[in-house]
């Protein structure tokens, strides 16, 4: 049964457009209903909320003392487990079994809309989870990456995809599995940086790839062209065009926690971005690919541009397949415990070891599920990793400095020399967006990390991920904060807790 607006909407537009998929899609309500509230219940536990007074944990589960006075009542809560089911939180003893009526019923500053994307969230998991799931091993390497349906593992909203209707998901989302008709926008006097492909250009004018989505609800009155058929990857406004280039469109829409265009000034510094990340990572011996910005354009506004990057599966060498480090879990899974450990600490010891390398040497990278790529070879090991997307790292001038390279081309939000804000740039993707999932609660996570950092190079950022509380972005917070940017939550230290 449908219990809410969105629920109701796309059960609606499902029966209309894929019948046949209808009572897999209600089937499966109660569990994405359950897996969601799991989520909400982390940041109700672990964010710095101004309005929750007391956390209690005992009898079994975890007391919220809310500033006015109310109680809320559930399960204990592990920051790093996934995978879990809340089936109802207890606000002064009234049962809630759905996160968006539970969050509508604590009237805080910010829930109404954050209400919305839960229940939109909720109905677009039931959604993706209705949908067949690929037998076998992938044949293609995007496979990979439309193989599982319930996207980030700790955000509430992380199926939330407001102006998507129940058809433009079967046709534009990973998990679908569809192919996806790109449209060209023609544009005068572009920004161009890079070379440009001659096929993506009409004399003057340069064809910018446009997200079908993106044409039909916010270029309106713009004309536009067929474009290549492409294969949508984990970050959905991101395809592959076949196996060498992927290609990176706007798409003006709130997906988990911004607004997923792309500005003038990412086209601007494209390039320039990319040829720091390369340079710096040649120092590490291998150990590290940059799948390389090739080319960006954009039309001087965040709703029409597009990058083009060298794709991640060219680092594949013979029997090797490169595998997102949100999907490594499915790649594991199948393993006895003893074997699936070891294979996620020698992930861990790779990526920690990259990671922080890189950190000390000037750049921050983003490395959540999405953006790390890690290079498996015939047996699935991990040998080697591949990182994509650029356009959220920062730089370091002084450590860049420091270590005897030139003064970085760049400008703005991209540079940055505060410790803390580099280290929570690397902490907060790569523990809870690739370490944390891998391991799946925090005891697995606290020895995956301890047996991890002990081959890592000594540095300062390395003795504050063995000593320091946890930076993780407060998903929860951010959501219900209209003002926007990041917030942060400090979780405890697995390591420093599995270490005594």
């Amino acid at each position: 049964m449908c219990h809410t607006v969105a629920e109701r909407v796309l059960a609606k537009e499902l029966d209309s457009v894929r019948p046949e998929s209808t009572a897999a899609y209600l089937a499966a309500l109660p569990g994405a209903r359950a897996a969601v509230l799991a989520r909400l219940w982390r940041g109700l536990v672990h964010e710095p909320l101004p309005w929750v007074a007391d956390r209690t944990a005992g009898g079994g589960g975890v007391v919220l003392r809310l500033a006015d006075g109310r109680r809320l009542h559930g399960p204990p809560s592990d920051p790093w487990a996934t995978g879990h089911m809340v089936a109802a939180l207890e606000l002064d003893d009234v049962a809630y079994d759905h996160p968006a009526r539970l969050l509508t019923a604590l009237t805080v500053p910010g829930g109404e809309r954050f209400s919305a994307e839960l229940d939109h969230s909720v109905a677009s998991l039931a959604l993706s989870r209705s949908s067949p799931r690929p037998g076998g091993p992938p044949v293609a390497p995007w496979e990979w990456e439309q193989r599982s349906a319930d996207g980030h593992p700790y955000h509430p909203g992380c199926r939330s995809r407001p102006g998507f209707s129940a058809a433009e998901q079967l046709a534009y989302a990973p998990e679908h599995g569809p192919v996806v008709d790109l449209r060209l926008t023609p544009v005068r006097d572009a920004t161009v940086r890079g070379p440009w492909p001659a096929e993506l250009r009409d004399g003057e004018a340069v064809l910018i790839p446009t997200h079908p989505w993106q044409a039909e609800h916010v270029l309106t009155g713009r004309t536009t062209v067929p474009g290549p058929r492409a294969h949508p990857l984990l970050a959905l406004r991101s395809l592959a065009l076949g196996e060498r280039a992927h290609v990176k469109t706007a798409l003006s829409t709130q997906l988990t926690s911004a607004v997923r265009d792309i500005s003038a000034y990412s086209v601007h510094h494209a390039l320039a971005t990319s040829r720091v990340a390369e340079r710096v990572a040649d120092r590490l011996d291998g150990r590290l690919h940059i799948a390389r910005t090739l080319a960006a354009a954009g039309a001087g506004m965040p709703d029409l541009a597009a990058v083009l990057r060298e794709s991640p599966y060219a680092y594949a060498g013979a029997g090797e397949r490169v595998v997102p480090a949100a999907e490594l879990p499915a790649l594991f899974t199948d393993k006895a415990p003893r074997e699936r450990l070891e294979r996620i600490v020698a992930f861990a010891r790779l990526a920690l070891g990259v990671c922080l390398d890189l950190l000390d040497l000037g750049v921050a990278l983003e490395g959540h599920g999405q953006n790390l790529l890690a290079v498996v070879d015939t047996d699935g090991w991990p040998r080697r990793l591949v990182y994509r997307d650029l356009a959220d790292i920062r730089v370091s001038p002084a450590r860049l400095r420091r270590h005897g390279f030139p003064a970085p081309p760049l400008t703005g939000r991209l540079l940055n020399d505060d410790p803390t804000a580099l280290r929570r740039k690397v902490f907060s993707c790569l523990v809870t967006g690739a370490l944390g999932p891998l391991a799946g609660d925090a005891p697995t996570l606290g020895t995956v990390l301890a047996a991890a950092v002990g081959d890592v190079t000594p540095t300062a950022d390395l003795r504050a991920l063995r000593t320091e509380r946890l930076p993780t972005k407060a998903l929860t917070l951010m959501r219900l904060n209209p003002a926007g940017g990041d917030r942060w939550a400090l979780l405890p230290n697995p390591v420093a807790d599995s270490q005594g």
